[in-house]
């Protein structure tokens, strides 16, 4: 297991901001954008056509990137130095929660340091972002966190041989691989160099999870509860069934949360 961060230059990170400032996205996803650059003003933004709106903000973006670009590739140092401190672990414990050798999967993974406040994923290519303003632990913490998810779909796709395109935002299977990712966490190899964990220290998945009600409880004890006492074979089955049989209520939640 391998990671190679990068910095990917300012086309590539202004492609990605604007993946989510479509018309399509929620302000759950565009607005962070706005909050760390405070250059950027949003009522005009969002009072343009969407070829006017792209322009507006890769020009800001790109004098941004021109003052930070020193900051990014130092940051690709800082980060870099602090995984190979912490891969080992990482390693351990991933190969003892999914039953694999993880020290012989994905020495190919890439982190692209970006501007960027969402961090996306991007199984296929094996390679996630992150925002370039996270700490050497914030990004070591964010990875693994994208790493849990490399492993389960690897598992879960050896197991049920489905596509690798039903894995992505929205499917019900990406959802529940963002929620599993708190109780993987959990094992203290990991959480004890995650800045992020527990939940009072932000969280490690996404929040509207946390007051996500099924059946009367959280969900995220139920799935925790299961996870504690199966395989993680019988685990992906029997939560995803459960997710399936409770997926309006699921959805519901996660609409009205993310506005």
């Amino acid at each position: 297991m391998e990671i190679t961060f990068v910095n990917p230059g300012a086309d590539y990170m202004i492609q990605r901001i604007m993946d989510f400032q479509t018309e399509a996205e929620s302000a759950f996803w565009s607005e962070p954008l706005y909050h760390f650059y405070p250059q950027l003003d949003k009522t005009y933004a969002t009072s343009l056509p969407f070829a006017d709106r792209k322009n507006y903000i890769e020009c800001t973006m790109r004098a941004a990137y021109a003052e930070l670009e020193d900051t990014i590739n130092e940051k690709v140092v800082l980060y870099t130095r602090h995984w190979n401190a912490c891969k080992s672990q990482i390693m351990a414990t991933l190969s003892d929660a999914f039953g694999v050798d993880c020290a012989n999967l994905f020495n190919d993974m890439r982190c692209n340091l970006s501007l960027n406040p969402i961090e996306p994923r991007f199984l296929k290519e094996r390679c996630y972002d992150t925002f370039y303003l996270n700490s050497e632990r914030g990004a070591i913490g964010g990875g693994i966190h994208e790493i849990i998810h490399f492993v389960w779909f690897y598992v879960w796709n050896r197991l049920f041989g489905d596509s690798y395109d039903e894995y992505e935002r929205p499917s019900l299977k990406w959802i529940l691989s963002e929620m599993v990712v708190e109780s993987v966490m959990k094992d203290e190899r990991l959480s004890s160099i995650n800045p992020y964990f527990p939940r009072e220290n932000g969280g490690c998945i996404y929040p509207y999870f946390f007051d996500m009600m099924v059946d009367g409880k959280p969900i995220l004890d139920t799935l925790d509860a299961m996870y504690r006492i199966q395989s993680i074979e019988d685990f992906m089955r029997n939560s995803y069934a459960y997710c399936k049989e409770h997926e309006a209520t699921i959805r519901a939640h996660i609409q009205k949360s993310e506005g």
